[in-house]
């Protein structure tokens, strides 16, 4: 079986981390449901704080990912900035033997 993207995970995993705080404080306690934006906000600490303190191993996992990732591209621009070092070098070869 194939393990799941690292990055699909920690997505998932601080997704949880903020609606379980979200649907607990609108389903248990009444007055966040008249202010949704306060349970917004506290949801949203709280599953701050829990990727904090408990998703440190799945945000290492993704950006390893995403390093190794971007480390086996080459540059967007890199070959055209071959090409013109190249250009640069033989103009100034033809430049010094005159």
């Amino acid at each position: 079986m194939k393990k799941p993207a690292p990055l699909l995970v920690y997505t998932v995993l601080r997704l949880l981390a903020f609606l379980v705080p979200l649907a607990l404080m609108w389903f248990f306690f009444p007055i966040f449901r008249e202010f949704w934006w306060l349970a917004a906000i506290f949801a949203a600490l709280i599953g701050a704080s829990i990727s904090l303190i408990f998703l440190r191993a799945p945000l290492s996992n993704a950006s390893t990912r995403i390093h190794e990732r971007r480390a086996g591209r080459p540059v967007a621009g890199q070959a055209d900035a071959d090409i013109e070092d190249a250009a640069i070098d033989g103009r100034t070869d033809d430049t010094d033997r005159a």
